[in-house]
């Protein structure tokens, strides 16, 4: 494909997923085919000589389109937003054009160097602690998602409770990762795979009202495990947990891990992106407590996945912690010590430039834009959930402070599962479940940028008239 071959195939690309957002709201949300169909439909393999974008194109609306979940539908309140938008699409395909494999300042200086100042202007962005820019002794990173993010800070936090010989020390101590009982499940999965195993996360109780981390329980299983001769290693914190969006009370946490000298990472990877707007800063209150914080873009910053803010206040103990330099890596920059390498910052050494796809978002919505559309998503959740509780057939299942309502009917569990089933069936919106306090839960959020007044409203309609019908046949 040669330069001119790509400018007619990448017009009509781009044609053809400006036609796919334009048509998002007529299609069903999720794909409304068996498993296997798309399997079925495909050739036995690929084709001897090549085809024009048109054919491939073709089947991507007749085979693929139509067997998607379309995270980017009005009526998508399911699972935390994917959001994504045109300035970030266009980031990415520069990205993708440019080819920059940034794993080393050397190997990528512009790189390395917007990802660096991107990531300061977040920091400013969102009001984060002086301590997590890159002007002093911190700084910020582009991890693929706040998983990888929980890993990093979990490496670590082991290096330092290890004083540097974790590895070595871990043959015969245990080291104790803590989180509470509505962390995210990544958070054991980073314990497994830096040696902890399952057993090494303890799950700390939550308040059964607000669900947010009990600190005096926190406290207690430290000192059980300090007294068993455990290594408590590190603390993860969330601002707006999956199931509920919850807030852990981080400074009475940041409190005991300074006391203990734990690390605290902080895991706020839907809700960070609330605090663009002053008013909802309240959540990260205690925040200077923490060693590394994170937060994705990718969700509800219209900016595509996979781009995960991550900060660390001393990015020297990140560093030792996960740098291996063979000869063939090094060079006079990185010898230099006036550069940053990337590649010491994340689990892989190949990096893409993602900074691109933020840099462009930020440019083209600004400040005021992307609080628009945080402040958009939690007013149309507030609108959705004011319905609910002016409904005596429902309960709200807890607060809802940012753009997730969690609700049920009073009715009881099996009620509240057979209504997920209908309005789910309707292929017009798409919502899912959790438990709280172990009852089946319905969980709406608002997040997509093409989500309107309208789209909630109908959503409600569809619910409530579902409601009707599953109350009824109960009897």
């Amino acid at each position: 494909m040669d330069p001119e071959e790509f400018r007619r195939a990448g017009h009509a690309v781009v044609d053809w997923i400006a036609d796919y957002w334009a048509t998002l709201g007529q299609r069903p949300v999720t794909s409304q085919d068996p498993p296997g169909a798309l399997a079925a439909a495909l050739p036995a393999g690929p084709t001897a000589d090549g085809e024009p974008v048109e054919a491939v194109l073709a089947d991507l609306d007749a085979l693929v389109a139509p067997r998607l979940t379309h995270w980017q539908h009005p009526g998508f309140f399911g699972y935390f937003p994917a959001n994504t938008s045109g300035p970030s699409v266009l980031g990415d395909l520069v990205s993708a054009g440019l080819g920059v494999q940034g794993m080393l300042w050397a190997t990528g200086p512009a790189c390395t160097e917007l990802e660096t100042v991107l990531l300061d202007w977040l920091a400013g962005l969102l009001d984060l602690p002086e301590r997590f820019r890159s002007t002093g002794r911190g700084g910020g990173v582009i991890q693929d998602s706040a998983s990888s993010a929980t890993l990093v800070a979990t490496l670590g936090a082991l290096h330092r409770a290890g004083g540097g010989r974790w590895r070595e020390a871990g043959i015969d101590r245990r080291y104790r990762a803590y989180t509470s009982t509505q962390g995210h499940s990544s958070i054991e999965k980073a314990a497994r795979i830096a040696g902890l195993g399952s057993d090494g996360v303890r799950m700390v109780e939550v308040d059964p009202e607000t669900l947010a981390m009990r600190p005096e329980a926190l406290r207690e299983a430290i000192r059980a495990d300090l007294a068993a001769g455990d290594v408590p290693a590190i603390v993860v914190a969330t601002i707006g947990t999956t199931s509920t969006t919850a807030v852990d009370p981080l400074p009475e946490i940041g409190e005991i891990c300074a006391e203990y000298g734990v690390w605290l990472h902080v895991d706020a990877a839907y809700a960070g992106a609330a605090a663009v707007c002053p008013e909802l800063r309240w959540s990260h209150a205690g925040l200077e407590y923490a060693d590394s914080y994170c937060f994705d873009p990718h969700k509800w910053l219209l900016t595509g996945f996979d781009c995960d803010a991550f900060w660390v206040a001393d990015r020297g103990e990140l560093i030792e912690a996960l740098t291996v330099l063979p000869e063939y890596l090094r060079n006079a920059a990185t010898e230099s010590g006036a550069v940053i390498d990337y590649r010491d910052w994340q689990v892989p050494l190949g990096r893409r430039f993602r900074a691109l796809k933020l840099w462009f978002v930020l440019r083209w919505y600004g400040v005021e834009g992307l609080r628009a559309h945080v402040r958009a998503g939690v007013a149309l959740a507030g609108r959705f959930a004011d319905r609910v509780r002016a409904d005596d057939r429902f309960v709200l299942a807890g607060p809802h402070p940012f753009s997730l309502v969690c609700f049920r009917l009073a009715a009881g569990d099996e009620a509240s599962a057979e209504l997920l089933s209908r309005v789910n069936a309707t292929g017009r919106v798409f919502l899912t479940h959790t438990r709280v306090g172990g009852r089946y839960t319905l969980r709406l959020v608002v997040g997509s940028p093409l989500t309107t007044q309208s789209h909630v409203d109908e959503a409600w309609a569809l619910v409530s008239e579902a409601a009707g019908t599953v109350l009824s046949d109960a009897g």
